[in-house]
C-alpha cells in the first residue's frame, strides 16, 4: 500500500475519477466534499464515489474539519471550488469564500501539517483569449471589446481589424483574467506555489481545459459544456450555443485528466510547476454539440445559435501540452469519439433537471449577457 491522499472535492465529477485511479493503483485515499446541493441535489454522497475511498462530510473553509481531514495524509489533490464561469459573475462572495478562503484555510493547516506535496486544481480560465497569430507574430490578444461583440463580430482582432488565427495555448501565456471565476483560480494556483516555496513543500498547479465523461452534474446548468449538452438532449431540447458556435476548446476525457493527477503526485519534476492538462487538441463547440447530438441520436434537434455574448466567455483557447509530456510523462489515452460515445451510453441511463434557460435568465437579468 501506497501513501495515504486527501482529495478536497472528491465526491465531484473529476475529484471521484481521481479518487478511483489512486486506489486502482494502491494508494490510500480519503475524501472531503460538503455535498454542495447544486452538484449533489439530494445531498448524499453520490454512487460513483468508489467505496474504498473514506469519505468526509464537511467544508473545506471549517478549519477544524480540515485538520481532521489531515491526520495521517501524505498527499493533498484540491480539487474542491465553486465551478462556473458565468455564475462567478453575479455570486462573486460565494465563489470568492470557496475558492480563495477555502484554500487560504486548506494552506493554513497544510503548514502544521506532515504532508510531502499539495496539487491544486487550477484551470485554463486564466489564459482569457489564449494565444494568436498575426501574420509571422504571436500575440496575446486583449479582450474583446463590447462595442465588437454587441455587433456580432466575435473573432479576435488586431486594433486595425484583422483577423487573429488562435494558436495552442503554453504555460509562459501571461494570465488575463476575464471572470471571477478566472480570478479565483489564479489565486488557488499561486497561493499554492507561494506557499509551497516558503515551507519548503512540493507544490503543483494543474491547469485543466474542458474535462468531459461520465459522472458530469447534469443538473448543474453552470458545469462543463458537455455536460450541459447532455442536459439538453435527455429532455428533447436543442443545445443552446453563446455567439455563433464557433469558439474554439480543448475537450480532455476525465479519466485522462486523473491520471495526469495521479503522475502530478508521482513526478519529481512537478512540484514548483504549473502544467496545463488538456488533450492537445482544439475543436468547435458547434462540431462538439453536433458529435454528441449524432452519438445519442438527436440529430433532430438542431444547434440553437443565441448570437450573444455572455460576461466573462472567451473565443479560443486550447492547449499547447509539451509540458505535461516533458515533465509528468503524460500522453492523452481517450479519443475524443471514443470518449463522445461513452459519454453517450452513461447518458442513456441518466435523468436530469435541464435548468439552462433559467441560468441564462438570470444571466440576461443582470445585464451578463449582451
Amino acid at each position: 500500500m501506497k501513501e495515504t491522499v486527501l482529495v478536497t472535492g472528491g465526491a465531484g465529477f473529476i475529484g471521484s475519477h481521481l479518487a478511483r485511479e489512486l486506489l486502482d493503483h494502491d494508494y490510500r485515499v480519503r475524501i472531503l466534499d460538503n455535498l454542495t446541493p447544486q452538484v449533489h441535489p439530494d445531498g448524499t454522497p453520490p454512487a460513483y464515489v468508489p467505496p474504498g475511498a473514506e469519505l468526509i462530510v464537511g467544508d473545506v473553509r471549517d478549519r477544524e474539519t480540515v485538520a481532521r481531514a489531515l491526520q495521517g495524509v501524505d498527499l493533498v489533490c484540491h480539487l474542491a471550488a465553486a465551478v462556473g464561469v458565468g455564475q462567478s459573475m453575479y455570486e462573486i462572495e460565494r465563489y470568492t469564500s470557496i475558492n480563495n478562503l477555502g484554500t487560504a484555510v486548506l494552506l493554513e493547516a497544510l503548514a502544521q501539517a506532515d504532508v510531502r506535496r499539495v496539487l491544486v486544481a487550477s484551470s485554463m480560465s486564466l489564459y482569457g483569449e489564449g494565444l494568436a497569430r498575426d501574420g509571422d507574430r504571436l500575440v496575446e490578444p486583449e479582450e474583446r471589446p463590447i462595442e465588437q461583440l454587441k455587433a456580432g463580430q466575435w473573432e479576435l482582432r488586431t486594433p486595425d481589424g484583422r483577423v487573429l488565427e488562435p494558436v495552442p495555448t503554453p504555460e509562459t501565456k501571461r494570465p488575463s483574467l476575464s471572470s471571477i471565476y478566472a480570478l479565483g483560480k489564479y489565486d488557488q494556483e499561486r497561493m499554492t506555489l507561494i506557499f509551497g516555496r516558503a515551507y519548503g513543500r512540493e507544490a503543483v498547479a494543474l491547469r485543466f481545459f474542458n474535462v468531459y465523461g461520465p459522472d458530469q452534474a447534469l443538473s448543474n446548468p453552470y458545469t462543463g459544456v458537455l455536460a450541459i449538452f447532455g442536459s439538453r438532449f435527455l429532455n428533447d431540447r436543442p443545445p443552446m450555443l453563446f455567439e455563433d458556435g464557433g469558439q474554439r476548446r480543448d475537450f480532455v476525457h476525465v479519466r485522462d485528466v486523473a491520471r495526469a493527477c495521479r503522475l502530478a503526485l508521482e513526478s519529481p519534476r512537478a512540484p514548483g510547476q504549473a502544467i496545463n492538462v488538456a488533450s492537445g487538441e482544439s475543436r468547435s463547440v458547434l462540431d462538439v454539440a453536433q458529435a454528441l447530438a449524432r452519438a445519442t441520436g438527436k440529430t433532430h434537434l438542431t444547434p440553437h445559435v443565441v448570437g450573444k455574448y455572455r460576461a466573462g466567455d472567451i473565443r479560443h483557447c486550447f492547449a499547447d501540452i509539451t509540458l505535461a509530456r516533458d515533465l509528468l510523462g503524460f500522453e492523452p489515452r481517450v479519443p475524443f469519439e471514443e470518449g463522445i460515445a461513452e459519454l453517450a451510453e452513461w447518458l442513456a441511463g441518466q435523468i436530469a433537471v435541464d435548468r439552462v434557460e433559467q441560468a441564462n435568465e438570470e444571466l440576461s437579468r443582470r445585464g451578463l449577457v449582451a
